[in-house]
């Protein structure tokens, strides 16, 4: 079983996590921080907006389960692409929208995408999703390239959703956001 990675930051991370971890042929979802400037980020440092990174979720995912584009359409149905550096009240660069492929063909079809959905005038605005091509497919980066290397975030950060799912943020944001795509793509969801 070939397994491929993808890189996805639309908003908080605890959003995007309890999404795709309800997804059939997504082995493992970890959330933590990419396209920045600083190594080793901290979620403090990152939300102080002082380290360039966005909140982005790693997916390791099986293709002949779930395809890429599949997850690229569940992932710009659950969050807004067309506004910079926010997610409704979450406000900052860490909440842009942003993805970073591993691949040509991640490229091309995340292109294909967007370009389609902006054909059939999905939104109102035009998508400002920021796209970053990887060298590999780990997202180790290149020695020394911080902006693509993934860091995974702190523990507390990694499956938030499920165990805080009475927490204020959770009731009011995620909860959302797992029912959208649990109504809009039931045929993906375990």
């Amino acid at each position: 079983m070939t397994q491929e990675i993808a890189f996805l930051g639309g908003g908080c991370f605890w959003c995007l996590e309890a999404v795709f971890l309800r997804v059939r042929g997504v082995a493992e979802v970890v959330s933590g921080y990419m396209g920045g400037h600083v190594a080793h980020p901290s979620y403090e440092a990152v939300c102080g907006k002082k380290t360039g990174h966005a909140e982005v979720v790693r997916l390791r995912f099986d293709p002949q389960v779930v395809t890429y584009e599949d997850l690229l359409h569940l992932f710009f149905a659950v969050h807004d692409p067309t506004t910079p550096n926010r997610q409704g009240n979450d406000v900052g660069p860490q909440y842009r929208s942003i993805v970073f492929t591993t691949s040509s063909q991640q490229t091309d079809q995340l292109r294909d995408v967007i370009a389609s959905m902006e054909r059939e005038g999905v939104y109102k605005a035009p998508i400002v999703t920021e796209t970053v091509a990887l060298e590999g497919a780990s997202g180790a980066g290149k020695e020394g390239e911080v902006r693509t290397t993934f860091w995974p975030a702190e523990d507390y950060h990694q499956n938030y959703f499920a165990r805080n799912p009475h927490q204020g943020y959770c009731m009011m944001v995620v909860s959302p956001k797992v029912k959208k795509a649990q109504s809009a793509f039931s045929r993906l969801l375990t």
